[in-house]
């Protein structure tokens, strides 16, 4: 397989993985309270949203380059 299918069977999987999920969620500790010896922390979850649009351009070019990529010269 040439090297424009390959990247666009990727492209095909992170189009997918964006709809289905729609961003990701991270948690991070943060320092509440640090008094001497006395700490207190929080832990608070971050979500980092995709786009729709960016998962349909993900998919759509994934399925251009492996229709390209399978063509043969």
């Amino acid at each position: 397989m040439k090297p424009a299918g390959i990247v666009g069977i990727i492209l095909i999987i992170v189009g997918i993985i964006s709809l289905v999920y729609g961003g990701f969620t991270y948690t991070k500790r943060e320092k509440v309270l640090d008094i001497g010896p006395i700490q207190a922390t929080a832990e608070k979850q971050h979500t980092i949203p995709f786009p729709p649009l960016f998962g349909g351009i993900c998919l759509v070019g994934g399925i251009v380059l492996v229709i390209v990529g399978s063509r043969k010269t």
